[in-house]
C-alpha cells in the first residue's frame, strides 16, 4: 500500500514538473514574433549559399509569397560542387577529376530548378553565380585587390566553369562576387531579403551574410532598404531529433534563447509542410546521404532572425573610470567536447564583448575561472567605411596563442600592427587600432575560442558601429 502511494505521489510530481516546463517552453514559443505577411507585388529575393538551402529553409515562405502574389527571385551564392561525401554516395564512385565536380555542380542546379518549379517557381527566376562551394569565406577576408585568385584545392579551378552562369569566367576574388550580388540586388530591387546566418558554422553560409552587409551599405541611396530575414541551417547538434518529424516545431538552439537575436516564425499549413517535405525530395545527390538531417527541417513552421546592430559609444581610458563593454555573448555553454579536453573541464558561461576605447577598437573575452596558456583564438575584424571603397579596406584577422599574437590583413602578415594585447588570469583583451582598420563606419567581426588545437566554441559575426 505504502509502495502504491509513493508510486501516486511520484508520478503526480513528475506530471506537474512536466506541466511547469511545458508551461514555461509554451509562454516563450507563443511570445515568439510571426513573421511578417507577404503583400502583392512586393519583390522577395532569397540568397541561398548552395543549392537545396532554399527549401530546407525557406520553402514554406515561398508558398506563401507566391500566394499572396509576391514576386520571387532566388540567388545561389555556389552551386555546392565541393560536397565530396555527397559525390561518393550519390555517384558512387572516388574521384578527383576536375570536370566531375562541375558535373556535380550542374546536377545540384538541376535538382534546384526540379524543386523550385514544384513549388510554382519557374527556372528564370533562379540566378545560379558559380563561386566555389566552401570557398567563399576564405575569398571574402582574403582574396581582394590581388594577382592571383583564390584557387580551389579539391576542384582546382579559379574562375566560375559554368557557361550557362551570369558569372561564367569571373575570378574567384571579392570583386567579383561583390559586384555581382550588388547588380542582382540593385536590378531587382527586392522588398525583403531572407539569407543565411551570421551565426552559421558553415563558412559559405557565414560569407554570403557578410557580402549581402557591403553589398546593401554601398547600394544605401540607390534603392529602398530592404527588410533582411537570416535563417540558420548549421548549428552543431541542432535541430533535434533528427529525420521528418512534421509534428514538431523548429525552435531556436538553446544557445541562442538567451542572445540578443530577433527570433521570429513563419507557420506552415499542413500543405505547405508537405510541399516543403516534397520539395526537398528533389536533392537526391543530397538526400541520400543526409535525409536524416535535411528532412529534420520539414516541421510546422521555417525560423528567421538576427542580431541587432551594435553601436559603440567612444570611451577614454582613466584610472577612475572602468571601461564599457556592450553586446555580449555567450560562450563555451553546450560546446562540444568542452569537459573532455585532456581529461579536464572546460569552464561555461564565459563571453565576448566590444568597446570603443581611445581611438581602438576592443574585443575581450571572459571566462569564470583561469584561462589555460593552451587558450587561444581567432578574431576576425572587416571594416566598412563610405570614404574607402571595401576592396581597399583592410581585412583584418587576429591569431592568439597563449600570450603571444599575430595580426594578418588578408593574406599578409603585419609587423608593426599597433594592436594591444592582454592575456589575464580570466580575461583576454584584444585592443585594435582604428587607423590599421581603415577608420572605419561599423565593422563586422566574429571570434571563434580554441583549447590547443581542438575548437571549443564559437561567436557570429556582428555588426559594430564606431562611433569615432
Amino acid at each position: 500500500m505504502h509502495k502504491y502511494i509513493l508510486s501516486v505521489m511520484l508520478l503526480f510530481l513528475l506530471l506537474v514538473g512536466c506541466a511547469s516546463i511545458e508551461k514555461s517552453d509554451l509562454a516563450y514559443w507563443s511570445e515568439m514574433p510571426i513573421l511578417e505577411p507577404f503583400k502583392k507585388g512586393e519583390r522577395v529575393l532569397i540568397l541561398a549559399p548552395h543549392p537545396d538551402d532554399e527549401a530546407i529553409a525557406c520553402a514554406g515562405v515561398i508558398q506563401q509569397a507566391l500566394k499572396a502574389g509576391a514576386k520571387i527571385r532566388i540567388v545561389y551564392l555556389t552551386n555546392g560542387d565541393h560536397n565530396e561525401l555527397a559525390f561518393i554516395v550519390y555517384e558512387k564512385r572516388i574521384t578527383v577529376r576536375q570536370g566531375e565536380f562541375v558535373h556535380m555542380g550542374k546536377v545540384r542546379q538541376q535538382e534546384s530548378i526540379k524543386a523550385m518549379k514544384y513549388l510554382g517557381l519557374p527556372e528564370e527566376d533562379l540566378v545560379f553565380l558559380g563561386y566555389p562551394d566552401y570557398g567563399t569565406f576564405n575569398i571574402f577576408s582574403q582574396y581582394w585587390q590581388t594577382k592571383k585568385p583564390f584557387r580551389d584545392r579539391l576542384t582546382r579551378i579559379s574562375s566560375v566553369p559554368y557557361k550557362d552562369n551570369p558569372s561564367y569566367g569571373a575570378e574567384y576574388c571579392g570583386e567579383s562576387i561583390l559586384d555581382d550580388l550588388s547588380r542582382q540586388i540593385l536590378n531587382y530591387k527586392p522588398d525583403k531579403i531572407f539569407v543565411s546566418h551570421p551565426a552559421d558554422v558553415n563558412v559559405d553560409h557565414k560569407s554570403l551574410y557578410l557580402f549581402l552587409q557591403v553589398a546593401l551599405s554601398d547600394l544605401e541611396g540607390k534603392i529602398a532598404k530592404p527588410k533582411v530575414y537570416p535563417y540558420l541551417v548549421h548549428c552543431v547538434g541542432w535541430p533535434k531529433p533528427r529525420h521528418y518529424h512534421p509534428e514538431l516545431e523548429l525552435r531556436p538552439p538553446d544557445k541562442f534563447i538567451d542572445s540578443e537575436i530577433s527570433w521570429s516564425r513563419a507557420d506552415l499549413s499542413f500543405g505547405e509542410l508537405d510541399k516543403k517535405y516534397q520539395s526537398i525530395l528533389f536533392y537526391k545527390s543530397q538526400t541520400q546521404s543526409s535525409a536524416f538531417y535535411l528532412f529534420s527541417f520539414a516541421r510546422e513552421n521555417e525560423l528567421f532572425g538576427d542580431y541587432p546592430p551594435l553601436e559603440l559609444a567612444p570611451q577614454q581610458t582613466l584610472k577612475d573610470k572602468v571601461i564599457s563593454y556592450f553586446g555580449a555573448s555567450k560562450m563555451f555553454k553546450d560546446a562540444p567536447g568542452v569537459d573532455t579536453v585532456e581529461g579536464k573541464t572546460i569552464e561555461a558561461d564565459g563571453q565576448v564583448s566590444y568597446a570603443e576605447e581611445d581611438s581602438y577598437f576592443v574585443a575581450r573575452v571572459d571566462k569564470p575561472k583561469k584561462l589555460s596558456n593552451r587558450f587561444s583564438v581567432l578574431l576576425y575584424v572587416f571594416g566598412y567605411s563610405r570614404n574607402t571603397a571595401f576592396p581597399a579596406m583592410p581585412k583584418i584577422r587576429i591569431i592568439t596563442a597563449g600570450k603571444k599574437l599575430r595580426v594578418f590583413n588578408g593574406q599578409k602578415r603585419v609587423v608593426n600592427s599597433g594592436v594591444i594585447f592582454e592575456f589575464g588570469r580570466n580575461y583576454l583583451v584584444i585592443k585594435i587600432p582604428l587607423k590599421l582598420l581603415g577608420e572605419p563606419d561599423y565593422v563586422l567581426t566574429a571570434l571563434k575560442a580554441f583549447h590547443g588545437n581542438l575548437p571549443i566554441d564559437a561567436v557570429g559575426f556582428r555588426k559594430v558601429k564606431v562611433r569615432k
